[in-house]
């Protein structure tokens, strides 16, 4: 049976394509899940709106990532800490605190798209990867200095 995608499914192909697949699996899996519409020249027309409005909601995120990427380019954020020898941290600077200081200054970024592969826990000057939407980054400096 055809089948036109309507979303990406994993070893079958990605959306808007057409495949051929078992009619079981069409009928009892892909059709009543929400994955695929059979293959008429309607449902071709019905898949082809839902992509250009897939691709223009896409590109909107994309500018506001962007956007919000140059903003965060321009932030600077201080953590003022206790310290012990060696300038080691009492404590470390998590992702959380980052995104709690971000969250002050205006910015609501997820905790889990700041990408700090460990806590800091000594003093200095760091540029923190954010995973913003649609593969766009930025990056945010945080500078940890002694109380």
């Amino acid at each position: 049976m055809e089948i036109i995608l309507r979303e990406d499914v994993t070893h079958l192909g990605k959306a808007g394509e057409v495949v051929t697949v078992k009619n079981g699996y069409a009928r009892n899996y892909l059709i009543p899940r929400g994955f695929a519409y059979q293959a008429t020249a309607g449902n071709k027309r019905r898949i082809e709106v839902e992509r250009q409005r897939r691709d223009a909601q896409l590109a909107t995120q994309r500018a506001e990532a962007a956007g919000l990427a140059e903003r965060l380019a321009s932030i600077s954020l201080t953590f003022t800490v206790r310290t012990g020898e060696g300038d080691k941290l009492f404590g470390s600077v998590t992702a959380s605190d980052i995104a709690e200081k971000l969250k002050e200054q205006g910015l609501a970024v997820d905790k889990r798209r700041i990408e700090l592969e460990e806590p800091i826990k000594m003093v200095g000057i760091y540029k923190v990867p954010v995973r913003l939407e649609a593969g766009v980054a930025g990056e945010v400096r945080v500078w940890v200095v002694k109380e």
